[in-house]
């Protein structure tokens, strides 16, 4: 995998070297607004349970250009508009044809944090409507390599019928954005990596996952942490169907004791057409025993939802349950009711 990283990189560099843009840059500004109605009900505390209206409102802008050896360089970023501007998403990515690409992930985009719940739905995942904030999401997987990291994605390969994608991440300061680039660098040197592989035939599609952090606990060589997922989806006509694991192999505790490890299990099936999509999804995800701590309750997340898409609107409606939530296994329910203006 090494060797893929440095073919990618010194391609760039040689590209740099020789490559000027060309005076043709395309840009635009479009953006959407999320308007929502929702009520809690939770048993974890009174705090979060009520009512709320709320609006969401974000911003995002493209720009993109071709140089004269044919590659192209293009720049997303997605802002926030509510309340105070932010970031929330922004990547840079440089196409070099048959060499692949290259993108840097300034907040989130990493090709690992893509695959961390793939599961069919009408809204959102299981745990995106879940606003208990005891509630643990369990779509661990490729948080740590999103923000400030490097994907190598090679070409979309077509083999023996089968769609081939294969992507790799390098991340040397895991759970940080990038620093700003006329400041310099951050003080650390706990790095990680990501590599994901895709194949899909016939509406069939498989994915898996590997992810290594390393420790920055300043303990002894080969205790890196490892997370790893698969998933299997298979659509056909409108329906969609999918199934996902994830397992996070946490090595170390600061201790130097063996770490709890996590797991979690998604599912959902989809029906979508006319406009119309109907979905319904569950996830778990589990604390499991280490060095004479039992395992914890498995928490458990549920979502009835459903949309309807008539030109730029759509309006969405959402039912989500959970139960064992947090150490003290309490329940939680919310309803939604969402309308969303693209523009």
């Amino acid at each position: 995998m090494n060797k893929l990283k440095q073919i990618g990189l010194s391609a760039l560099a040689g590209s740099l070297a020789v490559a000027t843009a060309s005076n043709a840059v395309e840009y635009s500004l479009t953006g959407d607004a999320y308007v929502v109605f929702s009520t809690e009900d939770s048993t974890t505390a009174e705090a979060n349970s009520g009512k709320h209206f709320a609006a969401d409102m974000d911003l995002y802008t493209n720009a993109s250009t071709e140089l004269d050896n044919g590659f192209t360089v293009s720049f997303f970023q997605g802002i926030n508009t509510n309340s105070t501007m932010a970031v929330t998403t922004a990547q840079v990515t440089l196409g070099m044809g048959s060499l692949g690409t290259l993108q840097l992930n300034e907040d989130a985009g990493s090709k690992a944090n893509a695959i961390d719940d793939v599961m069919p739905n009408a809204m959102q995942e299981t745990w995106d409507r879940v606003a208990d904030i005891n509630s643990t999401n369990p779509s661990f997987f490729g948080a740590s390599t999103a923000q400030g990291s490097v994907d190598y994605r090679i070409p979309t390969q077509e083999i023996a019928g089968l769609t081939v994608n294969f992507a790799a991440t390098y991340d040397p300061n895991i759970g940080e954005e990038s620093s700003n680039a006329s400041s310099g660098g951050l003080a650390t040197n706990v790095s990680g990596d990501a590599y994901v592989l895709q194949v899909s035939a016939m509406g069939l599609e498989v994915g898996l996952g590997q992810e290594t952090l390393a420790n920055g606990q300043g303990l002894a060589a080969g205790t890196d942490e490892e997370n790893t997922t698969a998933y299997v989806k298979y659509s056909n006509g409108p329906i969609s169907i999918g199934y996902q694991e994830a397992y996070a192999n946490n090595a170390n505790l600061s201790s130097g004791a063996e770490g709890a490890d996590n797991e979690s299990e998604f599912w959902g099936i989809k029906y979508s057409a006319d406009g119309i999509a109907v979905s319904y999804a569950e996830s778990e995800y589990l604390t499991k025993a280490q060095a004479g701590n039992a395992a914890s309750l498995t928490q458990e997340l549920e979502a009835i939802q459903a949309s309807y898409t008539m030109g730029s609107m759509t309006i969405m409606a959402s039912l989500s349950e959970g139960s064992n939530i947090a150490a003290a296994a309490q329940n939680y329910e919310e309803t939604s009711i969402a309308v969303n203006f693209a523009f």
